[in-house]
């Protein structure tokens, strides 16, 4: 092989291995970027959509109850961690999962059984919701007040906003549902539920 052949032949194998190199480059840079806007949220099912017109009680409820003709069996009452209310004359009632109209029938039904009433007429109605909790990239993120329609972008700007390293199309939501915990990923218009926790996936890119 002469002189001049070599210059060639060395200049043949640099070419192919910048080739080489470029398409590894490319590929990591592929899979990185692919990774970083797929990541958030990509081994979570959708969080299941909730009836809001159905409301079911739980921990950090507080309510009302207003037995008509008995002071003594109305007031307001909150429910403790496990769910329990403490009425008068009643004793502790575990009332999470039950509906306002259902809890009515409740009481009515051991007023009945207690004989203190014959048709006793009760009303149950929720003062305050329990609240929700914003995490992750939001301005403050922490405990905050939960109002009927909030959705997800709401709660963050409730919280103060996005950060600069916001995910803000896709969010994390832990929802109590049938007395489970269930994690799943929620859009910027899913419903907020009482006592969801919320949070809000950093950008990798």
């Amino acid at each position: 092989m002469s002189v001049q052949e070599k210059p060639a032949t060395q200049n043949g194998i640099f070419t192919l291995r910048s080739v080489r190199r470029s398409a590894v480059a490319c590929v990591l840079i592929m899979s990185l970027s692919l990774s970083a806007c797929t990541g958030a949220g990509a081994d979570l099912p959708p969080i299941p959509e909730t009836d809001t017109s159905v409301y079911h009680l739980g921990p950090g409820d507080q309510i009302r109850i207003i037995t008509f003709g008995d002071q003594e069996l109305s007031g307001q009452f909150r429910l403790d961690p496990s769910g329990t209310i403490t009425v008068p004359l009643l004793g502790n009632m575990h009332v999470a999962g039950m509906t306002a109209h259902g809890l009515e029938g409740t009481i009515g039904d051991r007023l009945k059984e207690m004989n203190l009433f014959k048709k006793p007429s009760v009303s149950v109605e929720i003062m305050n919701y329990r609240p929700i909790f914003v995490l992750g990239e939001v301005a403050r993120p922490g405990e905050y007040p939960y109002q009927p329609g909030m959705t997800m972008l709401t709660a963050v700007a409730v919280a103060g906003g996005f950060t600069y390293r916001a995910v803000k199309d896709k969010f994390s939501v832990v929802r109590a549902i049938e007395g489970h915990k269930t994690e799943g990923v929620a859009q910027r218009q899913t419903s907020v539920q009482p006592g969801d926790v919320v949070s809000v996936y950093e950008r990798t890119f």
